[in-house]
């Protein structure tokens, strides 16, 4: 699949997953022929942390994002959080993340809320963006954004126009990404028409959500012009000038100067 768009930044990916195993390298190795200019990876722990460094290395279209996300809080140490702090001082670590709120699983709400508050205050400490993971917890991580007001990326937005309104207010941004091509996404095509333009990043969240006409299939950031068409479409302007101003922010967003 070839790209003809270019400045495609996709703002949140997990290229370290099992599901690029076979082919990760030869993948990454085609992004920028396919118009690819950057990549944040976001780590889940700190296994993943070290994988998303190693990529950061090698690659230099990639950046990285350092922290913990509630579904993985279980084998977490004592001292990750100083932990976390080390890791975010490598140069091309650019955000504290992935890390939030989760109310979709099992998992204790108040262990998962100190963990949020614990890296959010971090954040605050290194001055870095954190990238904010909102899963059926809208309150109360609104809550915390008006609390704090983080540099924050609320990744894969899910929530309503009047919510986006409530994060555009604390200084946040949202990210988009394949959802908004999904047949019955109403709150994400209301959002996309409505949001700020110069708060919007795209994003593939892959190897998940993946924009028709790939949803169910692995995802990587090649198909992120496939959600840039939708969202073009929706507010009725170029595509490729929604590239450009997306990449652009996402630059801004994460402190990337090029």
């Amino acid at each position: 699949m070839e790209n003809n768009f270019y400045n495609i930044f996709d703002s949140h990916a997990h290229y370290d997953d099992k599901w690029f195993d076979e082919d990760r390298e030869v993948l990454l190795s085609s992004m920028k022929e396919n118009g690819v200019c950057g990549i944040v990876n976001n780590s889940v722990d700190l296994k993943t942390a070290k994988v998303c460094i190693d990529f950061c290395e090698k690659y230099d279209f990639m950046y990285g994002a350092v922290g913990f996300h509630p579904e993985n809080l279980e084998d977490m140490p004592n001292d990750y959080l100083d932990r976390v702090a080390e890791l975010l001082k490598h140069k091309k670590i650019v955000a504290v993340g992935e890390t939030g709120l989760d109310y979709h699983w099992d998992i204790p709400k108040d262990l998962q809320n100190r963990v949020f508050e614990e890296q959010i205050k971090l954040s605050l400490d290194v001055n870095m963006p954190i990238i904010v993971h909102d899963r059926e917890a809208h309150g109360d991580t609104l809550n915390y954004l008006r609390k704090y007001k983080p540099k924050a990326l609320v990744h894969c937005f899910s929530g309503s126009v009047e919510m986006m309104r409530e994060v555009m207010r604390y200084g946040s941004y949202i990210s988009l990404g394949g959802v908004v091509t999904f047949k019955n996404a109403r709150h994400s095509v209301e959002v996309a028409k409505e949001v700020p333009i110069d708060r919007l990043l795209l994003e593939t969240d892959c190897p998940y959500m993946s924009p028709v006409p790939f949803r169910g299939k692995r995802c990587d950031s090649t198909m992120i012009k496939y959600t840039a068409e939708k969202i073009a479409e929706i507010r009725n302007i170029d595509v490729q000038e929604l590239l450009n101003i997306t990449a652009e922010n996402a630059k801004r967003f994460y402190g990337i100067d090029d």
